[in-house]
């Protein structure tokens, strides 16, 4: 049996977790999306306000900071800070055959890590809350080096 192998639960469970972390991240984008054109407003560049089917009514207000749309992006950029380093570090971990159970522990907290994080942010909880997913997430995902790094050193 291949490593990387539906037959393999080990990369089912990788393959869950990436799969529902991918579509999160790239979601994110589309979630800023409808929250600029909801608020009509929140864009970024200069050449956002030129006229076209997507901006009928350019106005220079549009470029001014809305928070109903700023905190999509924050959301995204939170995620691009640790959904790729899952990605990456979850496939090597995946390549050293860890426990079922080790696996589905970690994996499994993670994306429920950064679920439990864009809810928190979309619901405007305190900071503490915020940290404390991101936090979770991000030791998972060093737990997943760690043990990748001994696998790697003591196979050598």
């Amino acid at each position: 049996m291949s490593v990387f192998s539906v037959e393999n639960p080990v990369f089912v469970t990788y393959m869950i977790s990436a799969a529902i972390m991918v579509l999160k991240l790239m979601g994110q984008g589309w979630v800023t999306i409808f929250r600029m054109i909801k608020s009509d407003g929140g864009l970024l560049n200069p050449e956002d306000l030129q006229s076209g089917p997507a901006n009928r009514n350019p106005r220079p207000n549009q470029l001014d900071a809305n928070d109903y749309v700023e905190r999509s992006r924050r959301i995204q950029r939170n995620d691009l800070e640790s959904i790729p380093a899952f990605l990456a570090c979850g496939l090597l971990f995946v390549a050293v055959q860890p426990p079922l159970l080790l696996a589905k522990i970690l994996m499994y907290t993670f994306v429920g890590a950064r679920l439990g994080h864009t809810l928190a942010y979309v619901t405007k909880q305190p900071h503490e809350l915020r940290a404390t997913f991101f936090s979770i997430g991000s030791f998972v995902v060093m737990i997943l080096a760690v043990y990748v790094l001994v696998a790697a050193v003591s196979s050598h």
